[in-house]
């Protein structure tokens, strides 16, 4: 493999810091939940249609009646998850919402025990105490703030459970269709489930003020398209793993951002919940890059021996 021109480090570094805009940008905006989560997902595909269809529009073709069902089940996943998620932040503060949304890995770890028959190890299990355990700490202390935290707090965790499920959905379409392709449909079809759901509950989409549209389009480029792009080049130079603890950095740049940019304060509870729960899932995404790099080492040895171990 030939060497990066532009360190991968930086760019995941760059990365990192890109999705951290994410709830202040969100703090920022005064527009309802469900119609900032559409626009983000519109302006976002408005984006990338040019590219899609000079580049893989032909690949349509190739996706199954099952595979677009599939796809629907995960745009709307991602799109409940966008409203809980900017909900919440209504209610609680952004280093709280975004350290909860970092408990993704160990939803996953969830979810592919339960539908995937998929081990636990001991490791994977502390790991998970670790976590609930830092969840317990951060909400007991924005309780003790006031009971509209707390509520934040929970709302910030079913949106993490949907976007693991979007991602548990999104498994076995990945195995045949391109990144590309498979993300412009999902957040497609995403955006359409938004636009009905602001629909029904009779939000408006216009007007607003130019700093609000401002903001829709911000959030389409900066943390959707620059922050993501940036983790999925990187996978080109740098293992999931990497990627995956740096992404753990994103509720500490976030919480940075929002002293800064906010006034918001940082409670201790918070500081303690919150390394609790990084511990937690750092312990879990090393031990899954242990496991994994095991079943490669199992399928080398069964490839050069021809008999299946």
């Amino acid at each position: 493999m030939s060497e990066a021109k532009i360190n991968p480090y930086l760019l995941l570094a760059i990365g990192v810091i890109s999705v951290s805009t994410s709830a202040i940008i969100v703090k920022f905006s005064a527009a309802p939940a469900g119609v900032l989560a559409f626009y983000r997902l519109f302006f976002t595909v408005l984006l990338m249609t040019p590219f899609f269809l000079l580049h893989y529009v032909k690949e349509l073709k190739l996706i199954t009646v099952k595979d677009w069902g599939l796809c629907l089940l995960a745009g709307g996943f991602l799109a409940f998850h966008f409203i809980l998620w900017f909900e919440s932040l209504n209610y609680t503060s952004v280093a709280s919402s975004t350290v909860l949304v970092t408990l993704q890995p160990l939803f996953a770890f969830l979810g592919a025990y339960l539908f995937f028959g998929e081990k636990l190890t001991g490791k994977s299990v502390i790991s998970a105490i670790l976590a609930v355990s830092g969840s317990v700490v951060i909400s007991w202390g924005d309780f003790k703030v006031s009971g509209t935290a707390l509520w934040g707090d929970l709302l910030a965790l079913v949106a993490c459970a949907l976007v693991t499920g979007y991602l548990l959905f999104g498994q076995t379409i990945r195995k045949r269709l391109s990144l590309m392709t498979y993300t412009y449909i999902v957040y497609a079809m995403s955006a359409a489930v938004l636009f009905i759901y602001s629909l029904i509950k009779g939000e408006s989409f216009y007007p607003y003020a130019g700093e609000e549209w401002l903001y829709f389009l911000l959030l389409a480029i900066i943390p959707t398209l620059l922050g993501h792009s940036l983790f999925n080049w990187s996978l080109k130079w740098l293992s999931t793993s990497t990627i995956s603890m740096a992404i753990l950095f994103e509720p500490v740049g976030a919480a940075i951002l929002a002293y800064w940019l906010l006034s918001e304060k940082i409670l201790l509870t918070q500081v303690v919940g919150a390394g609790i729960i990084l511990l937690g899932v750092t312990i879990f995404l090393l031990e899954e890059r242990k496991l994994k790099k095991a079943l490669k080492e199992l399928r080398k040895v069964e490839e050069s021996s021809g008999v299946p171990l």
